[in-house]
């Protein structure tokens, strides 16, 4: 059972909105046991379109098609799919009122007669209703190949492919049981865990595969297989990642879906009536933004500062001034200080703190580029650790970022 994507647009090509539509579809097929066999992104022209879906129509059962479907003249799906199933334009009554009904109730203004064609639609579709825009999404079959074109726009995609596409695909197609498990770790590489588990590795079912997905101070492994038999599949996937999880148990922090760091750090501190405080320099409030995307936050996230200018951590923070002449602002002294300062001016019981020079000028700081001292006080102790993260601005902030919340779970689960 394989599928293939196609999104239109040219906002797409030169790079003006990124294609978050195929990650959400390709996350959504796999859960019912569609393999994706490829991702395509093509211009809004007419013959670009036809020589698409011809070429997915010869290699898959699926084909999903997001974009085009807007009231201008530059969205040609829906014309494109006339020439391609030769078929003519017929007017759906229901998208005619959902049209008149979203302008009326949630605009406040009438429709212009470029928004009542969108009730225009092919004669041989099978029409998905979609209550969070104007444009339907259309089901149609050609040669055992089943077309679903779908509007661009994320949120009404999404609610389409949930409620309409993925039962339909369901009922339609007999489809294998795939399965994926992926244990999230962080501390090491890959190369040195591909060391550690060697062995266990090598011994693996030739029908199980491992990939290594690493990213930025942390490494993902994911275990995948199909089979019709679900159970027997799920049972052997298990007892695999319970071995993995058993030999890397001093990086290993859960499995993905089923946990986060990030969510493991809010039980942590909510399990102990602790709160946490944050001061970042050189990340400039990601650390805070990841803790405060879990909702709850506010139950243990008391707040957070971002003294980017050495002054700032000085006249607000309370760090002394001349402990930064003596040992520089990037330094795992400064960093304990504003850890420690952070705790007494939010009143937690955790703080982080981050300073460094991310780049790709030094700043006022004396070390290279890449430089970070990352500090996490605790009830007993501050713990602080430096580091040079390399040379790109970014990786150094989201290295900086997973390092810290890293050495925050660990601190917090020894007390």
């Amino acid at each position: 059972m394989l599928a293939e994507i196609i999104t239109i647009g040219d906002e797409i090509l030169i790079g003006q909105i990124v294609d978050t539509n195929s990650v959400f579809i390709s996350k959504e097929l796999n859960k019912i046991g569609v393999k994706v066999y490829q991702i395509t992104s093509i211009q809004d022209e007419k013959q670009h379109i036809v020589n698409a879906f011809n070429e997915a129509m010869s290699r898959v059962d699926l084909v999903l098609i997001t974009g085009g479907l807007g009231p201008t003249k530059d969205d040609i799906t829906k014309q494109t799919f006339l020439d391609f199933f030769q078929d003519t334009l017929v007017e759906n009554t229901d998208v005619l009122e959902n049209v008149k009904l979203i302008f009326t109730k949630y605009l406040d203004k009438e429709p212009l007669p470029s928004n009542l064609e969108q009730a225009m639609v092919p004669s041989k579709a099978t029409i998905l209703d979609n209550p969070y825009g104007t444009a339907p999404g259309m089901w149609m079959e050609k040669e055992n190949t089943v077309f679903v074109s779908m509007p661009g726009v994320p949120f009404e995609m999404k609610n389409l492919m949930t409620e309409q596409v993925l039962p339909r695909v369901i009922k339609k197609f007999n489809r294998p049981f795939i399965y994926h498990k992926t244990l999230l770790t962080y501390g090491k590489g890959e190369t040195e865990i591909q060391e550690i588990i060697s062995d266990w590795e090598e011994a693996l079912p030739n029908h199980i595969k491992l990939a290594y997905l690493p990213s930025l101070g942390r490494v993902r492994l994911r275990l995948s297989s199909t089979s019709e038999d679900e159970t027997k599949l799920k049972t052997e996937i298990d007892s695999q990642m319970d071995r993995l999880h058993a030999i890397l148990s001093d990086i290993a922090i859960g499995y993905e879906g089923d946990t986060s760091l990030v969510q493991q750090i809010s039980e942590a501190l909510v399990s102990r009536k602790a709160t946490l405080s944050i001061v970042e320099s050189c990340t400039g409030g990601t650390i805070a933004q990841e803790i405060t995307a879990i909702a709850g936050a506010s139950s243990y996230f008391k707040g957070g500062l971002i003294p980017y200018d050495t002054s700032m951590k000085t006249t607000i923070l309370g760090v002394e001034k001349e402990l930064i002449e003596q040992y520089n602002v990037v330094s795992i002294e400064v960093a304990s200080q504003m850890a420690i300062k952070s705790n007494i001016l939010f009143d937690t019981q955790y703080a982080i703190a981050t300073t460094g020079i991310a780049g790709p000028s030094k700043g006022d700081g004396d070390d290279e580029v890449g430089t970070v001292c990352i500090a996490v006080a605790g009830p007993r102790k501050v713990i602080v650790e430096k580091f040079n993260f390399g040379n790109a601005r970014e990786r150094v902030i989201l290295k900086a970022k997973n390092k810290a919340l890293e050495m925050l779970l660990k601190e917090i689960l020894k007390n």
